[in-house]
């Protein structure tokens, strides 16, 4: 056997620096995304101190959701061209200036604003972070660093109810959800000397690319997200009981698709770069990778909202309790996330359609004992399923992200993973807005004496089941795809090398 080169030390230090960049990656990625959840915990102090209604709640979670997304595509392209290291310290520091806009807003309109603007710094961010790991690493490196990536994008959704539970014990309820945001402030600071310290600088002559290459697809982006808000302003007026619930917009959304499809056909037609390409379309494994992930997000997003306002406002819970119960699927999750490399190595496709398997086991779990018990036992039995379903989750979210890119281009790593990444925050959007308004509707018919946790536990329940529907839809994707795979389909001739 050949014996193992020793690397020389211009070798050890070229991989500690690529290394420090990642953790500086990993660093910013966690903050923007604990954001998506660390809200949930804090909404019923919120909905006391400024006097929100259940729209403006949805609004200040899926509002961060929706503009994240959307900002993406066009981030993922500006840092293409203009070079990752400036659009990545230019996204974190508008993210810390506009959470502490949050921290200080008075009004909850004025809150949903400022969580717009904070959801396009992260938007803006993080196709940055996944354009770097396809930038920093290779092969089984490259899969262990989208293991790592998967394991904080766990860890930051799902601890976030605990670590906001924690700062509205330390401030008290008044000034504690102000906190939940201003924490962002004193990090951010960090990390901003820290990109500019360790993250890598652009080759000689790459930061004076033709400006040119810079082809922004606006009219595309404006059909995305007017298609999109037609889908959640029905719902969203159903969770305010409205009489004329405008359920017409679904048929304007589908109409403005129709319009988005002929304008992204037009634009590339003409030269331009579109906000979805036909190459990306053509790319099978991107495609069933971005609809397995917008139809998981879509059920996965919503369960931390509707399950702290059970816990607090249902159980009696204090928010530090409520983050407790949702603690284990956050330690599962990490441990299953870092392992999923390995798996996703051996077991392809199969491995995401067993962790959503897995996953809708622990929401069924759930979904069962909301609808039987109540008060402690309730909180228990909820903490042992959502550990459950965070071993599921562990292996779907970076090991479909891992095989989605798997034939893209590393130089079009960052357009494609603002894709997939709008994708799946559209579909988070979309499903918060579903979800909860499922939730807020059946708690204000299913209320009444004698109801489980004070009518919490049937509004959760049936906020669960359209979770449980979401990952029908999503496994069902996955093993087409598996299927596709084991079959040897030939892959897009735009293929890169395997990041895994």
């Amino acid at each position: 056997m050949t014996p193992r080169a020793t690397p020389s030390p211009g070798e050890r230090d070229a991989d500690r620096s690529r290394w420090r960049a990642f953790a500086v990656c990993l660093g910013a990625g966690f903050v923007t995304l604990l954001d998506v959840s660390i809200v949930n915990v804090a909404l019923p102090s919120v909905e006391r101190s400024l006097a929100a209604g259940p729209a403006e709640l949805q609004w200040i979670v899926a509002g961060y959701t929706l503009a994240f997304g959307l900002s993406l595509v066009p981030a993922g392209r500006i840092g293409d061209v203009l070079g990752r290291r400036g659009v990545f310290v230019a996204g974190l520091t508008a993210f810390v200036l506009a959470s502490a806009a949050c921290g200080l807003a008075t009004t909850p309109e004025m809150l949903a604003l400022t969580r717009v603007v904070q959801g396009l710094s992260a938007g803006v961010l993080n196709p940055q972070v996944v354009g770097l790991i396809q930038q920093l690493f290779t092969g089984r490196d490259r899969g262990r660093a989208f293991g790592l990536f998967g394991a904080t994008i766990g860890i930051s959704t799902a601890t976030g109810p605990l670590l906001g539970g924690a700062l509205l014990a330390l401030f008290g309820e008044a000034e504690g959800w102000r906190s939940v945001f201003l924490v962002n402030v004193p990090i951010g600071a960090v990390l901003i000397v820290l990109a500019l310290r360790y993250l890598p600088r652009p080759a000689p002559g790459a930061d004076r690319a033709p400006r040119a290459r810079l082809d922004i697809d606006v009219v595309g982006l404006v059909l995305v997200a007017a298609s999109v808000l037609c889908v959640m302003l029905p719902f969203i007026s159903l969770a305010e009981r409205s009489a004329n619930t405008p359920w017409w917009l679904l048929g304007v959304a589908v109409v403005v698709l129709v319009v988005f499809w002929w304008w992204e056909r037009r634009t590339e037609r003409a030269g331009r770069a579109p906000v979805l390409s036909a190459s990306l379309l053509r790319t099978r494994s991107f495609t069933f990778g971005a609809a397995v992930g917008t139809a998981y997000f879509a059920g996965f997003t919503g369960i931390f909202l509707v399950g702290t306002l059970y816990l607090q406002l249902g159980l009696g819970l204090t928010p530090l309790e409520a983050g407790l119960v949702q603690t284990p699927f956050a330690l599962v999750g990490a441990v299953s996330a870092a392992l999923s490399g390995r798996l996703v190595e051996r077991f392809g496709r199969w491995t995401v359609v067993v962790g959503i398997v897995v996953m809708s086991a622990g929401i069924v779990g759930v979904d069962i004992t909301v609808g039987r018990t109540d008060g402690v036992p309730a909180a228990l039995a909820m903490a042992a399923w959502l550990a459950l379903a965070g071993l599921g989750n562990g292996v779907v979210i970076s090991p479909n992200q891992t095989l989605t890119l798997h034939d893209v281009p590393v130089a079009e790593g960052g357009t494609a993973g603002g894709v997939l990444q709008t994708t799946q925050r559209i579909g988070a959007a979309v499903g918060i807005a579903i979800i909860s308004s499922v939730f807020f509707s059946t708690l204000a018919t299913d209320g009444g004496p004698g109801a489980l946790a004070h009518g919490f536990g049937p509004a959760l329940s049936a906020g669960l089941r359209v979770t449980l529907g979401l990952f029908v839809l999503a496994v069902l994707i996955a093993v087409v795809d598996a299927v596709r795979r084991s079959h040897g389909e030939p892959v897009s001739p735009a293929g890169a090398p395997p990041p895994a």
